[in-house]
């Protein structure tokens, strides 16, 4: 098991009672359930850093050219 490292988080009183609600519901503590969305997050992260990665060989598109382009083209 990975060592646990303390953190102080704030949250307004609605968010923190729905928080306990939620672990409560869920027979877990806050600090799981926050850890496990924090997770969550960091995954979705480095999903999209991957992403980006695949990506990085394209040419980039330049906005006001393509729009220039779709306004030539009867498209705007």
């Amino acid at each position: 098991m990975s060592t646990l490292k303390p953190a102080t988080v704030y949250f307004d009183a609605d968010t923190h009672r729905a928080l306990r609600l939620r672990a409560a519901a869920a027979d877990q503590s806050i600090s799981d359930l926050v850890d496990q969305v924090v997770k969550l997050a960091l995954a979705e992260d480095a999903e999209d850093l991957a992403a980006f990665g695949e990506r990085k060989r394209e040419p980039n598109l330049d906005f006001e050219r393509f729009v220039t382009a779709l306004k030539r083209r009867g498209k705007l």
